[in-house]
């Protein structure tokens, strides 16, 4: 009986030890999908802090790129990862010495519409959806498009963005190099990865 009772006790100690040890843990965050995500405008997200449920919110990120959070009020997110957006608001509760060591979550609830267009020498122009959670290019833009049209110049096609502060860019980007596997050092445009609301225009070649 003696042995029986001190069985109990240890498969209780074990079972109640586990839970504990679980209970213990913080969430990990890495293992989201979405963690390599960009967010963008009009995402509507829900960001958490471990064991302060009273910083949960839901909020959608604004024409300027920024949400606004519990005891911090505005805090730009728009073009940054999941992870960064998460380490920014780490940082910015322990820069406001409202938290020593917080743990914050952040998972996209509602994606925002996420469109690129491309126009000129292209096959099949139009606007194109950008797939969520990965990473779409320039030149798979253009096949997806079609291709470029026998008058088409592949070696300058132009990127226009639009930032968030009204500010634009244009990038010229090597299509050509890049589909016949040639790098050139001297321009990373070739690189670019697309985000939504990108003009792409494919120009005519002068012959």
């Amino acid at each position: 009986m003696k042995s029986a009772f001190s069985l109990f006790w240890i498969i209780a100690g074990l079972f109640l030890g586990s839970g504990l040890a679980r209970g213990a843990d913080a969430p990990d965050s890495t293992n989201k999908k979405n963690y390599i995500y960009t967010l963008t405008l009009a995402d509507q997200i829900r960001v958490s802090v471990y064991q302060e449920d009273d910083l949960t919110s839901q909020t959608r990120i604004d024409a300027r790129g920024r949400i606004n959070l519990p005891l911090l009020g505005e805090v730009n997110v728009g073009g940054l990862t999941v992870a960064e957006a998460q380490k920014v608001i780490q940082e910015a509760y322990k820069a406001g010495r409202f938290l020593r060591n917080p743990q914050v979550t952040v998972n996209v609830i509602e994606y925002a519409p996420r469109e690129v267009s491309i126009q000129g020498q292209i096959r099949s122009p139009g606007r194109y959806a950008l797939p969520i959670e990965s990473t779409f290019t320039v030149v798979e833009l253009v096949t997806k498009a079609g291709g470029i049209t026998d008058i088409g110049k592949g070696s300058a096609v132009s990127v226009t963005r639009v930032s968030a502060d009204g500010s634009k860019k244009v990038f010229v980007i090597d299509v050509d190099n890049v589909i016949k596997g040639r790098k050139d050092q001297k321009n990373d445009d070739n690189t670019l990865l697309l985000q939504p609301g990108d003009v792409v225009y494919v120009p005519e070649r002068l012959i």
